[in-house]
């Protein structure tokens, strides 16, 4: 078979798509972090029994580790662990009951909650646009409806400036498409061979919606026929580049010899919002997008080998000519960008804000920092890749919006090392600094920031558990980092760990906290933690880290996105991919994560998505009576391991047909709207 294409009988594009994702192209052999967690705990002694396993491994420096170190000193005597645990229970922030694990057809949420689906793919959006027609697709039609894979989500209060709770614009990206369950057979858009009308419809089902929404008698609503209303696609929408590396002669083409405009946003997954109310799309795995094969002394070769190009997972280059590297061979460096959209102007062109660097961005959430700066933290999701840091020249202005216009195109973008001190240090991207220069083919800072990756690791930086989403908490300051998996962590002779440190072939994942030293987020360095270890704490091969109050339906595995509510609480999605089974044996869905007091690190399982989709972009509003979520294909990972279906999807045979259950209508990627049925905070 092509190995640029899935065999559709034995792998589904989307498992495709993550086979893609799990290929390392990062050639460091830097200290991991999981290296830098074996040298930091090797010398201490093995904890055991105060999460209910051998805890071997487990960092004796962390807040839950040092409980585990007490428990031992103690003896760990029953009273003592049941006392803990009474504690740990009865000082908890959030005050729900828990759903537990499992997977079925439809989606779950927690007793005294309602989850309606709000939007779904296919969904009008524009004024006139037709009805969704799944027979009869089109890209005018989809153009005008509602995306696919709806992931991040955004909610800027209406009118602008204020802090409504019941009126305002949804933004949501679009990240990729399924066509296995999206065209009906026969389709060659399934095996990666799509007619041109197949190509375009999917690249019309990506980029973003804007959608304005008002709750009214309790429940909310999408206004239809709204001024704000939009689509931003990778088929059409014009996109203007700037910052450091804008009209750099790496980013022109036949097309656009400026190297200044660009067609459409692809692989939009995390993003966030900004403190003016503008939406940062996150490119993330653009790479699947590029077919052909470039000569080895082509310019373009390495840097696009350490990007995974080509990929082709959907044969694009098959059918439009922009996406063959041979004839375009720098369209692929136009893409991996964080792009900023107004929602509230509908006409304003969207730009990609190159000082922000290059690499598959996962998230753009943002802090004012002290000093007046905004700092933007974003993720690289690659196994081995790199956590960054943007901090802007320029002060934020809450008092004049326009102001902040340009506020990107300014800064210095850094990378995180860890330190086995339990130290980080932020390494500036800065050309002319340390061996980021000519010698090592970097001539400015524009090679600097398209090839952000190399700079990354020629700095140094810590190759990471494939971080993705990172949410800086205001109320207490810290900063999460979701690290999903890294099922390569030990092998293909990567750098591992040992007895001390036994999580190679990581599987399901950890979540890291940050402290800024004295709560400076642009400080050269901060301080780290690990505040879980994800896994069934029951099994000793995971060596999961949990507080001992974590129930059997509290634990998780493979956080991806996640939220702070309005109280500083952290809430946790999670991304399992077609490896469910090993890695929980439960669907994805939303956990709340206990980050303080005696119930640090205790799990709390809240929502949960129906078989074979992904839990996304979770997002309150203001006053935190409302949860967004967003279900992403719905009834395509690891569907082979769903009891009594045990194949692959497809359009006419599909594991679920979520979330409308109708004969002939496919699953849909939808938005779902939670509130709690008495009105009140979520979570409390």
């Amino acid at each position: 078979m092509n190995p640029d294409r899935p065999d559709n009988a034995s792998i589904s594009p989307a498992e495709f798509y993550e086979a893609q994702e799990d290929i390392s192209t990062n050639p460091s052999t830097a200290p991991t972090l999981g290296d830098v967690i074996q040298q930091r705990f090797s010398r201490r002694d093995l904890l055991r029994g105060a999460l209910g396993v051998s805890a071997l491994g487990v960092l004796a420096a962390s807040p839950l580790a040092a409980l585990a170190a007490a428990a031992e000193a103690a003896g760990n005597s029953e009273t003592d662990s049941d006392a803990r645990i009474k504690d740990a229970t009865e000082t908890t922030r959030f005050a729900f009951t828990e759903i537990a694990h499992g997977v079925d057809k439809t989606h779950h949420v927690a007793p005294g909650y309602t989850a309606e689906v709000l939007m779904r793919w296919g969904d009008p959006l524009l004024p006139g646009a037709p009805a969704f027609d799944p027979g009869g697709q089109s890209p005018a039609a989809q153009s005008a409806q509602f995306g696919y894979n709806n992931d991040f989500i955004g909610y800027i209060p209406l009118p602008p400036g204020s802090k409504n709770a019941e009126h305002g614009l949804l933004c949501v990206n679009h990240e990729y498409t399924n066509p296995e369950v999206m065209f009906p057979v026969p389709s060659s858009a399934a095996v990666g061979e799509p007619s041109l009308a197949e190509a375009e419809i999917q690249l019309a089902a990506h980029g973003g919606s804007i959608l304005e929404i008002r709750r009214k008698d309790g429940r909310w609503h999408v206004v239809r026929e709204s001024p704000y209303a939009r689509r931003i696609t990778a088929l059409a929408t014009e996109i203007l580049l700037s910052g450091p590396a804008a009209g750099h002669q790496r980013l022109q083409t036949q097309a656009d010899p400026t190297g200044t405009r660009v067609i459409g946003t692809l692989g939009n997954c995390a993003g966030g919002i900004t403190p003016w109310d503008t939406w940062l799309m996150a490119e993330e795995n653009f790479h699947a997008y590029f077919g052909g094969d470039l000569d080895d002394d082509h310019p373009e070769q390495a840097n696009y080998i350490r990007c995974g190009i080509p990929s082709s997972r959907y044969g694009l280059n098959r059918v439009i000519e922009r996406f063959d590297i041979n004839a375009e061979p720098r369209e692929a460096n136009r893409f991996g960008w964080l792009v900023e959209v107004d929602p509230l102007e509908p006409v304003s062109t969207p730009i990609k804000r190159t000082a922000l660097g290059r690499f598959k961005h996962e998230g753009a959430e943002s802090v004012i920092n002290g000093d007046g700066r905004l700092v933007i933290y974003s993720g690289d999701d690659q196994r081995f890749e790199h956590l960054y840091r943007f901090v802007s020249n320029d002060k934020v202005n809450p008092n004049d919006r326009a102001a902040n216009r340009n506020l990107l195109d300014s800064g210095i973008l850094s990378v995180a090392r860890f330190n086995d001190d339990g130290s980080l240090d932020w390494l500036p991207l800065v050309h002319g600094q340390g061996l980021l220069t000519a010698e090592n083919g970097f001539a400015s800072q524009a090679d600097v920031l398209i090839e952000a990756r190399r700079a990354a690791t020629l700095l140094g930086a810590t190759p990471m558990d494939r971080p993705e989403d990172v949410e800086p908490n205001p109320v207490n300051g810290r900063v999460y980092v979701m690290l999903t998996n890294n099922s390569k962590r030990g092998n293909d002779g990567r750098p591992g760990t040992d007895t001390a440190n036994p999580r190679a072939n990581n599987i399901w994942g950890h979540v890291l906290e940050l402290v800024p030293k004295d709560g400076d987020h642009a400080a050269d360095q901060a301080n780290w933690e690990i505040l879980i270890r994800a896994g069934n704490p029951n099994d000793p091969g995971t060596a999961a880290e949990w507080n001992p109050a974590t129930s059997e339906n509290g634990w998780f595995a493979c956080p991806d996105n996640c939220a702070v509510d309005a109280s500083g609480r952290l809430w946790v999605a999670t991304d399992q991919g077609k490896n469910w089974q090993q890695a929980s044996g439960t669907a994805d869905g939303v956990w709340a994560l206990e980050t303080e007091g005696a119930g640090r690190g205790t799990g709390r399982m809240f929502f949960r998505v129906p078989v074979g989709a992904e839990m996304c972009g979770p997002r309150f509003t203001p006053d935190d009576r409302t949860l967004f979520v967003a279900v992403q294909h719905p009834a395509t990972d690891g569907t082979k391991d769903f009891p009594g279906f045990e194949r692959v999807s497809t359009f006419e045979d599909p594991a679920t047909r979520w979330p409308d259950f109708k004969a002939g209508m496919p699953p849909r990627p939808s938005v779902v709207v939670i509130t709690k049925d008495d009105g009140g905070e979520i979570g409390s």
